[in-house]
């Protein structure tokens, strides 16, 4: 069994989450430039035997899909050409930046610490593989 990786895609960044190879625990892996996505992939799939990668869909409460889905439409496009034994689904990320926040903002950080954009990518991709793995094991 691999690892499950989760992205949740930004135009300037990313950040990614995986699970452990017994796809149990989901936790927060790194946040990438966009531009380096790729790149970071070739390097962790050299060291991580990756099964699935989970990319999240930004769908807004009206049911619309945000602008970036047509980066992240090309991002699979590539993924899929680059990796094709890896399969790739796709997630509903609604609300998850906002979840984010809010667990950073529990966990006891300070202020500046809370308002990285990193952080609550690398969280809020964290929560997409989560909910992830508990709507697959239902």
């Amino acid at each position: 069994m691999g690892q499950i990786l989760a992205i949740d895609y930004g135009k300037a960044r990313c950040g990614i989450a995986a699970t452990d190879d017994l796809q149990i625990i989901a936790s927060g892996l790194d946040t990438v430039e966009t531009r380096f996505l790729m790149e970071f992939f070739k390097e962790y799939f050299s060291e991580n035997k990756v099964e699935t990668l989970v990319v999240g869909l930004p769908v807004d409460l009206k049911g619309q899909l945000s602008e970036v889905e047509k980066d992240i439409l090309s991002f699979i496009e590539k993924f899929k050409v680059e990796y094709p034994h890896i399969e790739v689904e796709r997630f509903d990320e609604r609300f998850t930046s906002k979840m984010a926040s809010f667990f950073i903002s529990q966990s006891g950080k300070n202020k500046k610490q809370r308002q990285q954009k990193g952080l609550i990518d690398k969280v809020s991709a964290t929560i997409i593989l989560q909910n992830f793995l508990e709507q697959k094991t239902r």
